[in-house]
């Protein structure tokens, strides 16, 4: 599945990179790319319990917003 995260916060490419990295690093997410221009985070995971859960906890571990 693909999903398009929309977040407010994420100012720089250094926080896109820490962002990128956190959702990277979630079990069963298979690719992440952060756009600091679109302020959105494109991601591709595999769909299961918990997973966009995981994903928003980690955006949030990074110091950034998830609106949507």
């Amino acid at each position: 599945m693909q999903k398009k995260i929309y977040v407010v916060g994420m100012f720089d490419d250094d926080t896109a990179s820490k962002v990128q990295a956190a959702v990277a690093a979630v079990a069963g997410v298979t690719n992440a790319v952060a756009n600091v221009d679109k302020s959105q985070v494109l991601v591709d995971f595999d769909e299961g319990a918990g997973v966009e859960d995981a994903i928003n906890a980690a955006i949030s571990s990074a110091g950034v917003d998830v609106i949507g």
